[in-house]
């Protein structure tokens, strides 16, 4: 036991659970906290930011990247709101990002007094975006609630939670005892009965199909095992792309996912939510689906699987292939075939999609093999869904189905800091780019050499493609006025590099490279690119769908 602040208590909690960065933005109800985290002095490495959007985007690409808790602490009220959407952002991709939110002094919650920062029910109000939340009312308790939250990150579905202190329990001082890390969770155990069900299944398929989500995360040698015993092509579409290396020719692109999933007899889907293929692709009688997820109720959702199963994605994929391999199957090579197919569906994305395959070739090239991508809610990040090929997990983090145009900035400064011995290129458009402009200062401050690529149309371009197509050619409020890119860059003190073709991107990249600092590489586009959605909003290839 020793006499220690609840802030200390907190952050003490946290460093023997291993957290050894957290993103902050200073206030005054997290003072102590912050005094706290000055003591840790090298323990903890402090990333403050300008917004509070920008501290948990940051914890997000952070945790995204590396698999790691990425650890944030706001301001109350508005503070916690301002962090919201990346939260959301969180919470739809299975990242493990711990909340840390101040409070209004303890007697005052509740009582609609007024005092700084005051909202209503604030612990009920973020408990509908974090999978856990609790506040710590004595600094006694420290310890106990930070190891639940680290044990409600690791148990099941990985998403964000958050722990609040009010300020006066932060400067409270107590006897405490600090309590061991987290333990490791206890996986469920293997059901030999669904195994073997699952393997008949899949034994007897002529054209069997493996769909992957971030639930297979930390399951790529295991599955490919299995699908080169199966021969089976695994389709990833945002999170899950690098699993089984897009050069492997059993890595199928979304496109390609399509074509196979029409004629596919089996499917095992193995941590996703599978929610495009159900509801646009259809399943029919045609199809036994295999579903396979630590999160019992993802395994029935949209519609009934043939064979539902509630487990680990490694341990489940590798007794498949272990069973397999001991009853001597092994499926014919369809090495020629998908390699066929695959190059036809490429080359069907490069004649519609052209312009910004160009520009993601040059972005593939010139990243490193080990490079880490991070998308936009723009044009070219849309095409990065199924166009950029990535080698290994957690090289390519998008915003998944939440679609938070702007997180894309601050959400690649904390993959950089997550991964300060990689590279990594983020690409915006000037819209997105704009929603977190200010974390230039961080990525100075800090000196992230991250390398950001701004496609500036000057438009939000879906809004406006939309209008025009639906609206008569109508178009309003989605014209934008722009700053030059290049020369805010340099105001903040970060390089500034123009391009305005693929190849003149490449010799930006080069450049951005050779320096140490972060770098914006702004890329003017005089006309719209070509709509991404012929290979995203495919049709019906099934004759029934679930919904």
């Amino acid at each position: 036991m020793t006499k220690m602040t609840g802030a200390q208590a907190i952050v003490k909690s946290l460093r023997v659970n291993g957290v050894d960065t957290v993103f902050a933005l200073p206030g005054g109800q997290l003072d102590f906290l912050f005094d706290a985290m000055y003591q840790e002095g090298d323990n903890i490495r402090l990333i403050h930011t300008r917004h509070e959007q920008g501290v948990a985007y940051m914890a997000y690409g952070y945790a995204k990247s590396t698999g790691k808790v990425g650890a944030y602490a706001v301001v109350p009220g508005p503070g916690l709101l301002n962090s919201a959407g990346a939260l959301c952002t969180a919470w739809a991709n299975y990242a493990p990002v711990l909340c840390i939110s101040g409070q209004i002094p303890s007697t005052g919650i509740g009582k609609g007094y007024g005092d700084l920062h005051e909202i209503d029910d604030q612990l009920g109000m973020i408990s509908h975006i974090t999978k856990w939340a609790a506040r710590i009312d004595h600094p006694t308790l420290a310890p106990e609630y930070v190891g639940e939250a680290f044990r409600q990150m690791s148990t099941g579905s990985p998403r964000p939670v958050e722990i609040e202190m009010a300020m006066d329990i932060m400067a409270l001082e107590a006897e405490v005892e600090l309590l061991p890390a987290q333990a490791a969770p206890v996986l469920p155990p293997l059901d030999e009965e669904q195994v073997q069900a699952a393997v008949e299944l899949l034994r007897g398929a002529k054209k069997p199909l493996i769909y992957i989500g971030s639930g297979a995360l930390e399951a790529g040698d295991e599955i490919l095992r299995l699908a080169e015993r199966l021969q089976a092509p695994v389709v990833a579409f945002r999170s899950a792309k690098g699993v089984v290396s897009s050069e492997h020719y059993l890595s199928a692109n979304f496109p390609m996912g399509h074509r196979l999933w029409g004629e596919a007899d089996v499917v095992l889907a193995i941590g996703t939510r599978l929610h495009w293929p159900l509801v646009m692709w259809g399943k029919d009688e045609d199809m036994s689906l295999i579903r396979v997820d630590i999160d019992p109720a993802q395994v029935t959702r949209i519609c009934e699987p043939e064979l539902g199963v509630v487990g680990d994605a490694a341990r489940f994929a590798g007794a498949l292939a272990q069973r397999l391999e001991h009853e001597g199957h092994q499926a014919a090579s369809r090495e020629q075939e998908l390699s066929a197919l695959k190059a036809r569906v490429d080359a069907e994305i490069r004649d519609k999609v052209g312009p910004q395959m160009a520009y993601l070739d040059v972005i593939r090239e010139e990243l490193p093999r080990d490079g880490i991508f991070v998308d936009e809610v723009t044009q070219v990040g849309f095409v990065s869904w199924y166009g950029f090929p990535v080698y290994q997990p957690r090289q390519h983090i998008s915003a998944g189905y939440q679609g938070t145009l702007g997180y894309g900035y601050a959400t690649a400064l904390g993959v950089m800091a997550g991964n300060m011995d990689k590279r990594v290129i983020q690409v915006s458009g000037d819209g997105g780019f704009m929603f977190n402009v200010q974390e230039l200062s961080t990525a100075v401050q800090y000196q992230l050499p991250l390398v950001t690529v701004i496609f500036n149309d000057g438009r939000f371009t879906n809004v406006q493609r939309q209008q025009k197509e639906w609206f008569d050619g109508r178009v309003i409020c989605s014209d934008l006025h722009n700053p030059d890119f290049v020369q805010l860059a340099e105001s903040f003190g970060a390089a500034g590099y123009r391009a305005n073709d693929p190849e003149s991107l490449r010799a930006a990249i080069r450049q951005a490279f050779e320096q140490n600092g972060p770098a914006i590489i702004e890329v003017q586009i005089e006309e719209f690119f070509p709509a991404p959605w012929p290979f995203l909003m495919m049709p019906q290839n099934r004759k029934a769908v679930c919904k």
